[in-house]
């Protein structure tokens, strides 16, 4: 085999896989109508999943209040509710910010423009309650709830003809509502009813950051759909009739989540005045003998992986890295435990699992080493070859094989080792990518002896280019130290990588190029003590 093609299918092979997610996206789920036409697509009537029914109530007059707001304050996040509807117009996160900057303020993931979209929102056959239903509340405007208490709100209404009763769940631990909503007929014949939760909120990501775009997303027989093409979701945005078990608005760090309790539902979502909503429908029969209930859980917060898995709906998998999601979340596994148990910095934490890797694959790369340096010492031989043969190529090609054959050599074993290497290297990046414990992780917040914030999120590029410029002169370093044969093209093609790697790194998190760059040093150093090793044997 040519090493020469060997050497250039490395290089090309990661770069398509950097390139990949943007030019072969994933297949998009079926698209019709946005949000707003959530009354023209539903199951049909034998679709339709059965609702367990309350016990029969005597029902009583609806007693409307003026709406006003109530605020839920708890360890975790700060929430705004109307008692118009029991609209969500604020949720504020109080463990995470918007930027790095000491002064800034807190994640909202409803924010101004989405509350007049009335995310937490139900609607009855199409009709928005919180704008022409009556709606009743007694309770505090303020409550608060510590780590282990619990507070249902309830709101009563009448909208559509229906009575609604919304009983809302809070934890002071959780980022998980939990609601149900019971339905009772006003007249007196039993009728279908069509009743959609909906989510609404800004974008949860910058427009133009196509590391970390803003998703509509759900989980359906099929597995994982995500729709982020923003023309898209306003020109026709999402839906899928059938089993969801959750339907979502996320980003890499930020998620606000439906998951339904019925089997069969229509999951819509779309954008609308640059505002990302999303509705799941459901559909029961209603009685006037006692209120059809119709519930659903909401999580609304960051993408932290243990509490996604303790929501329900299978909500964890809305964390997902792709095609290399079984490596990137051991690796993400190690770095928290090193993080955690040893090194209390992020920072050093990768450093640590790059040594652990290098260690790994240290054997690897020792034969990758030798190999090069007996294809080396085999390039007089070759080059004889060439010139003897040169007006045969089947002949110089079987020559060259009985040679590699007789020396023992696989011309191969200095690529394949790196190769083997390059699957854990993009797990590590969707990783590293996609992990909320390393937004805003501080590895050296500032410039050494300077006031100038420099690595104080690693999730983010480094600002001033420092770690991408080493890491390419680190790389540069290690191709020197590199045993190289007399082919030019190779050698060229070898020196070039540093200065496309460079480049290619500019805009990557500087968690990962500081993997990469110790990944180097270390490599070099293994080189140094391989020539050392081989000079004694000499």
């Amino acid at each position: 085999m040519d090493n020469t093609r060997l050497i250039v299918a490395l290089g090309v092979s990661l770069l398509i896989l950097f390139g990949w997610q943007y030019v072969f996206p994933p297949a998009k789920p079926v698209q019709t109508q946005a949000v707003e036409a959530t009354d023209q697509a539903r199951p049909a009537p034998d679709q339709a999943p059965a609702q367990a029914s309350a016990p029969a109530v005597e029902a009583e007059a609806v007693k409307p209040t003026p709406g006003r707001r109530i605020r839920v304050e708890t360890p975790l996040y700060s929430a705004l509710i109307n008692t118009q509807g029991g609209v969500l117009e604020g949720f504020v996160l109080k463990r995470y910010k918007q930027t790095i900057q000491p002064d800034s303020a807190n994640i909202d993931m409803v924010g101004q423009t989405a509350r007049a979209k009335a995310p937490l929102g139900i609607l009855l056959n199409g009709v928005p309650t919180w704008r022409s239903g009556a709606w009743a509340f007694d309770g505090q405007d303020e409550i608060r709830l510590g780590p282990e208490e619990t507070k249902t709100l309830v709101f009563t209404g009448e909208a559509a003809g229906y009575r609604v009763q919304r009983s809302l769940s809070l934890r002071g631990d959780s980022y998980l509502l939990e609601e149900t909503a019971a339905v009772s007929s006003l007249g007196q014949a039993a009728g279908e009813v069509r009743l959609a939760f909906t989510g609404a909120t800004e974008s949860l990501s910058a427009e133009d950051n196509r590391y970390n775009p803003t998703r509509v997303a759900y989980l359906g027989p099929g597995g994982l759909e995500e729709e982020s093409d923003r023309d898209d979701l306003r020109d026709k945005g999402v839906t899928f009739s059938g089993r969801v078990r959750w339907g979502a608005i996320d980003s890499n760090y930020f998620i606000q989540a439906i998951a339904p309790a019925a089997e069969q539902v229509v999951f819509k979502a779309g954008m609308q005045d640059n505002v990302f909503r999303m509705a799941v429908e459901q559909t029961a029969a209603v009685t006037p003998a006692g209120p059809t209930a119709f519930k659903c859980s909401y999580f609304i917060g960051p993408c932290e992986r243990d509490l996604l898995a303790q929501a329900p709906g299978d909500l964890k998998a809305a964390v997902d890295f792709g095609w290399f999601d079984f490596l990137a979340k051991p690796l993400l596994w190690v770095v928290d435990w090193c993080y955690k148990h040893v090194a209390g910095n992020y920072g050093v934490a990768i450093i640590i699992l790059t040594i652990i890797i290098k260690i790994i694959f240290w054997p690897l790369s020792e034969k990758s080493y030798k190999s090069m340096e007996q294809m080396k010492r085999l390039q007089p031989h070759i080059q004889k070859l060439k010139e003897k043969y040169k007006d045969d190529k089947q002949r110089l090609n079987q020559e060259t094989m009985a040679l590699y054959k007789t020396y023992k050599i696989n011309p191969a074993g200095g690529c394949v080792p790196m190769f083997v290497q390059i699957p854990v290297f993009f797990g590590l990046y969707k990783a590293l990518l996609g992990a909320i414990e390393l937004r805003h992780a501080p590895f050296i917040s500032h410039l050494p002896f300077t006031d100038k914030i420099w690595l104080a999120d690693l999730s983010a590029k480094d600002p001033f280019y420092v770690t991408p410029i080493l890491m390419g002169v680190t790389m540069f370093l290690q191709q020197r130290m590199t045993p190289t044969t007399g082919d030019s093209m190779q050698n060229k093609i070898m020196y070039l990588l540093p200065v496309i790697f460079t480049f290619l790194f500019l805009s990557f998190p500087a968690g990962l190029v500081i993997y990469w760059m110790v990944n180097n040093i270390l490599s070099i150093a293994q080189q140094w003590w391989m020539i050392q090793r081989g000079k004694k044997r000499a």
